[in-house]
């Protein structure tokens, strides 16, 4: 029972984290005329991070 709410919180956590990072302050600061490797520095933040919290979500699940 105290692992399924300390997973919970931990989820939680990660969701408000996320709500953070696709906020609008900082996505502007990425969001500028630059190309890396041919994809635009916006695509990449975004989906980079969206990359990442989909792993550290199935980490916090899995643990």
């Amino acid at each position: 029972m105290i692992k399924a709410t300390l997973t919970g919180q931990r989820l939680m956590a990660l969701f408000l984290l996320g709500a953070v990072l696709f906020n609008y302050p900082l996505l502007s600061i990425f969001d500028l005329p630059r190309v890396w490797a041919g994809i635009p520095l916006l695509y990449l933040y975004v989906f980079g991070l969206w990359l990442l919290l989909v792993i550290l979500m199935i980490w916090i699940i899995e643990r």
